[in-house]
């Protein structure tokens, strides 16, 4: 069991996150297609724990590392969106679970920046310190399932300031170092964060700007197609566990595509020439979301080798 447990990657865990947000895209055109994604996004969470229990010194393993310990961020993320699911069958116990995950995530906060933040490599820095402290705006998007909007609006303003600050830095490190083949695939995470501070906003931000609303809007937007052009380029690559940066990025920009206009026209400004916008980016989230879950369900469920039997 151990043995099969270590071909599990940590990065996995992105492709849960993705996979149950990918749920929440899809609920207003199938409640079936949330519950699929639903319960394939909670197979993931048990097969990582299953990594967890069997094989704990490789997860202490990869939080020395700062790729791997930015990407256990998504660990956190997944388990809040996966309390919302739980919610209308465990009661007040979602509610446990969703403070839980973000306990988890604040620890993971202090744990990054003390043992890599104050100790700061540009060389080190990739888009997954997007995941750390940005991340935490997930609480925003599902604090209404749990009337803390005012907790929500503080984690967007903390997640929304970090992104600034990271953008700079970030985009310093991708400008004038170059990045390994394996890690190619992280810079799509550049799709995510400022996507999800605009459904965080929409969720829990207060009070409400429209310009402030669509400056957010159309920046991530546009972010989102030079991570798009990135992602189809990568998928010339071999297969890296990197690749799950193809499913939350794209999914969340097609959700805050959609709660924007949602939410514009609930301020008194429709935009109906979102509506193609966000029909275009849902088919394009859900095809690589597929796409990923399929890779990782071909890479962790094959046959073992002779060496991994002995």
């Amino acid at each position: 069991m151990k043995k099969w447990c270590q071909r599990i990657p940590l990065p996995l865990s992105g492709v849960m996150l993705g996979m149950a947000a990918l749920g929440n895209l899809l609920q207003s055109n199938s409640e079936v297609l949330r519950t699929i994604c639903g319960w394939l996004a909670f197979g993931m969470l048990v097969l990582l724990l299953l990594r967890l229990v069997f094989c704990p010194d490789q997860m202490k393993a990869d939080m020395k590392n700062p790729v791997l310990a930015g990407i256990s961020g998504t660990f956190p993320m997944g388990l809040m969106l996966l309390s919302v699911y739980a919610k209308p069958f465990i009661g007040k116990a979602a509610f446990i679970i969703w403070t839980l995950a973000i306990a988890l995530h604040i620890a993971l906060i202090i744990y990054f920046t003390v043992t890599f933040i104050f100790h700061l490599k540009l060389k080190d820095v990739f888009t997954v310190y997007y995941i750390v402290y940005v991340g935490i705006v997930v609480a925003s998007v599902t604090a209404p399932a749990y009337n803390a909007a005012a907790f929500g609006n503080g984690a967007f303003w903390f997640g929304f300031i970090c992104f600034l600050f990271l953008f700079v830095l970030v985009t310093v490190r991708y400008i004038r170092i170059p990045v390994p083949e394996p890690a190619r695939s992280l810079a799509v995470i550049y799709a995510a964060p400022l996507s999800l501070c605009v459904a965080g906003y929409v969720q829990s931000g207060t009070p409400k700007s429209y310009p402030f609303l669509m400056a957010m809007a159309v920046g991530a937007n546009l972010i989102y197609l030079a991570a798009l052009v990135q992602a189809v380029r990568c998928l010339k690559l071999p297969f890296y566990p990197s690749c799950a940066a193809f499913t939350f990025p794209l999914v969340i920009t097609a959700i805050a595509t959609k709660q924007t206009m949602m939410c514009a026209a609930k301020m008194g400004h429709p935009l109906p020439v979102l509506r193609p916008i966000v029909v275009a980016e849902t088919v394009i989230a859900a095809a690589f979301v597929v796409y990923v879950f399929c890779r990782y369900m071909a890479v962790i469920f094959r046959p073992l080798s002779k060496s991994e039997k002995s």
